[in-house]
């Protein structure tokens, strides 16, 4: 359970200061790690807002017939691109309802995409390829988690799908607390 979530049942647990304190009610809680209770943004990382996707990697050619069964679970196509350079990708963004949160599905374009490798990895099976992060400003977002020891993939945020800017964080990023999982963080074009 999140510390956010617990909170917002039990606030006594977080001080004026936002770090929890009082009895620990789990992992979060024990470690000091929360969110304001009246703050939308993560603490230390500027403009953290919300998960803008979550990204899943399909084989190749198989891009419609999952788009297809994301629909029959009520989500409605809004929006594909071929993603070249570095990327080597076909896009489709999913979203389901009028919420910000969005299913992205990548189809590798060649053998050289890193969505190949992921699923050559996945042993030959789709799998989430990242999570992505909404920022108010990608650089300010890169620069205070390339301060904090964060190992970046990207050299610096570079143009990204749907007119967006992003980067990559490396599953690896924190040798004391490696995340395991594929980060992106993604500044939308009216954020600029």
């Amino acid at each position: 359970m999140s510390c956010l979530a617990i909170l917002s049942r039990r606030t006594r647990y977080c001080s004026n200061s936002n770090r929890c304190a009082g009895p620990p009610r789990s992992p979060a809680l024990q470690k000091g790690i929360c969110m304001s209770a009246s703050s939308n943004q993560v603490e230390n990382i500027p403009g953290i807002q919300f998960v803008d996707h979550v990204a899943i990697a399909v084989k190749q050619g198989d891009l419609d017939n999952q788009v297809k069964a994301y629909t029959m679970l009520g989500f409605r196509e809004i929006h594909r691109e071929e993603v070249h350079g570095t990327d080597q990708v076909r896009e489709a963004l999913l979203q389901i309802g009028d919420g910000p949160n969005l299913i992205q599905l990548l189809e590798p374009l060649s053998p050289e995409s890193p969505v190949q490798k992921i699923i050559e990895k996945n042993g030959g099976r789709p799998g989430v390829a990242h999570v992505a992060f909404r920022v108010e400003n990608a650089q300010r977002a890169f620069d205070a988690m390339q301060n904090s020891g964060f190992k970046i993939i990207d050299a610096a945020p570079r143009a990204g799908s749907r007119g967006t800017t992003v980067f990559f964080v490396h599953p690896k990023s924190r040798a004391d607390v490696p995340f395991g999982t594929l980060f992106e963080i993604v500044e939308e074009p009216e954020s600029k």
